[in-house]
């Protein structure tokens, strides 16, 4: 509108011009030249902003946006903390959870050691796959395995990777398998070497099958290991300027190749080079999202460009989930209301997005789905 007013407004002066009849024609024709060549300008720029806000609105409208999903599961369950879920191979969602166990002020020493060794691992099944239609059990393992349950991470291939805080160590198991392919960490010895763990938080797995272990409450690190299980990197490292705090989930944007950090304590995602593809960039400043509204993030999940979040409780912000873009480090949008989220996954075909809350009963241990639209 302001474009076409300033139009009428030039060809008003050009005709009344052109009717005065002036003398000079020579200098009258040139006078009209530069008006057409002002005008053709600025209808160019004007129709570049055009194409720029399209561009912008069209990219901000083909982010999916997550929908919760009324009375799923269809069915009740009884689980204890759900601290973790992902995706099998087959689109289900696979929960791990802690049956009658909590962590509190009385589970660790100030050594970082396990209160409650004496009481064996826990004895029922503590990872569970769901039917993704209607939330039902499928099937169950896990029994007299785990001590204290917290991170869970299916591969492409359907390997299962878990975290134990109170055994300080990583594991690689096939589907339902009871001895590990790989175990990273030294058993119920909390440490900062190379060779300890100390209450690891997440794994992410690229599809070469090099993967990443966020170590996570005391050493406050990543640690990159090749697909034998032999250390590669550890991030941050010099000439990084990056201090994380409580690294407690992590997320592969494997064709960017970027690894995005929920920072819980930091109150930010950071997303450093993975070094996958090549070497280069690593080291360099990671893309940073950290805004007034975002709090401390429990945990990240990638689904082709963006990464979705959720944060936990902090101090008067709302809990709920983000979808992040990290190319332009912003919030593009906000979804889903929660108590106390602990873990999300979104299936790799991207139909479903899955949440988890941990509570102190059952009836606040809960698995929400939604569906991305």
């Amino acid at each position: 509108m302001v474009l076409k007013k300033w139009v009428v407004n030039i060809l008003f002066i050009c005709t009344w011009l052109h009717l005065a009849n002036c003398d000079e024609l020579s200098l009258n024709d040139q006078f009209f030249n530069n008006v057409r060549k002002l005008i053709k300008r600025r209808l160019k720029e004007n129709q570049q902003e055009n194409s720029e806000l399209t561009s912008e609105e069209e990219r901000t409208q083909n982010v999916p946006t997550p929908i919760l999903v009324e009375n799923w599961p269809q069915e009740k369950h009884s689980f204890g903390q759900v601290t973790a879920v992902s995706i099998d191979p087959h689109g289900n969602p696979v929960i791990f959870h802690r049956s009658d166990r909590y962590w509190d002020a009385n589970t660790f020493n100030d050594s970082n050691i396990f209160y409650l060794i004496e009481y064996g691992p826990i004895k029922e099944n503590t990872i569970y796959v769901l039917d993704s239609k209607t939330g039902g059990i499928q099937f169950g393992w896990g029994a007299s395995m785990f001590y204290l349950p917290h991170g869970l991470t299916i591969d492409t291939y359907g390997n299962y990777w878990i975290t134990d805080v109170a055994m300080h160590q990583v594991f690689k198991y096939k589907p339902y398998e009871e001895t590990p392919q790989i175990t990273i960490g030294k058993r119920f010895k909390p440490g900062s070497s190379l060779n300890h763990l100390c209450k690891p938080t997440d794994v992410a797995v690229s599809t070469t099958g090099e993967f990443f272990v966020a170590d996570g409450y005391c050493n406050q690190r990543i640690l990159k290991f090749n697909a034998a299980g032999r250390l590669l990197r550890t991030i941050p490292q010099p000439p990084e300027f990056m201090s994380l705090q409580v690294p407690h989930g992590i997320t592969l944007l494997e064709h960017l190749d970027l690894l995005c950090i929920a920072d819980r304590e930091n109150m930010r995602v950071v997303c450093p080079k993975a070094g996958l593809q090549s070497s280069f960039g690593e080291g360099q400043p990671a893309a940073t999202i950290q805004e007034p509204d975002l709090g401390r993030v429990f945990d990240v999940a990638a689904y082709g460009d963006l990464v979705y979040a959720v944060n936990g409780p902090t101090s008067m912000l709302p809990v709920r989930g983000f979808t992040i873009d990290p190319g332009s480090e912003t919030i593009i949008g906000h979804w889903g209301e929660f108590k106390n989220p602990h873990s999300l996954a979104v299936c790799p075909n991207g139909t479903a997005l899955y949440v988890t809350e941990i509570g102190d009963s059952p009836t606040t241990n809960k698995v929400y789905k939604f569906i991305l639209v």
